[in-house]
């Protein structure tokens, strides 16, 4: 059965609870299946290497799994505007994937949270899409068909799906934020089924 990459970073939890909402929007979509994945966190100075499995939630993203998704759903924590480094640094060694062409021609859509409602979440999910373009992917938004995206006071943009955590950094997401990430993932996996 065909599957989607749902492939995120998350520290305080409301990304994963973002992507898992992804995927099951992407789950709702008849003959489609969702592979959730993550990666591990980077630092300046390693004094212990990631172990190679989370002690808990998505295992740790593998190259293979991009060779093997039909489409590819990317979520990170907003930093200053931008992704994260961990994201950022596993998108960095995709190089012979680029060369390849392994994500040419697959849709991708992506996600975010931010800690309050102007920081920085547009242009995250934006910067986002930008290596996604480079990698040759078919990007897929939210179109303002979808009704709650005309009426959330918290996240979700036409760019992706979005959370507001709050300053209290509260992972769970508002009712328009779920509606909007589950709408994001049928769309996802609406277009890879057409294009697959």
């Amino acid at each position: 059965m065909p599957e989607i990459l749902v492939l995120y970073y998350s520290r305080g939890g409301s990304v994963a609870r973002l992507a898992r909402l992804v995927a099951r929007g992407i789950e709702e979509v008849d003959s489609m299946r969702a592979r959730l994945r993550c990666v591990p966190p980077v630092a300046a100075v390693t004094q212990q290497a990631a172990p190679p499995v989370p002690e808990d939630g998505a295992p740790y993203v593998e190259k293979q799994d991009l060779v093997e998704c039909v489409g590819l759903a990317l979520g990170s924590p907003t930093r200053f505007g931008n992704m994260a480094a961990p994201l950022k640094h596993f998108i960095d060694g995709l190089g012979s994937e680029w060369a390849s062409g392994t994500l040419v021609g697959k849709p991708a859509a992506v996600f975010t949270s931010t800690s309050t409602m102007h920081g920085g979440n547009e242009t995250t999910l934006l910067t986002m899409q930008v290596p996604l373009l480079h990698h040759g992917c078919v990007l897929v938004g939210i179109p303002y068909t979808e009704p709650a995206l005309n009426t959330t006071r918290t996240g979700g943009t036409p760019y992706g799906a979005s959370h507001v955590a709050g300053l209290q950094d509260d992972p769970q997401p508002s009712d328009e934020e779920a509606t909007l990430a589950r709408a994001l993932g049928r769309r996802l996996a609406t277009i890879a089924g057409k294009l697959a």
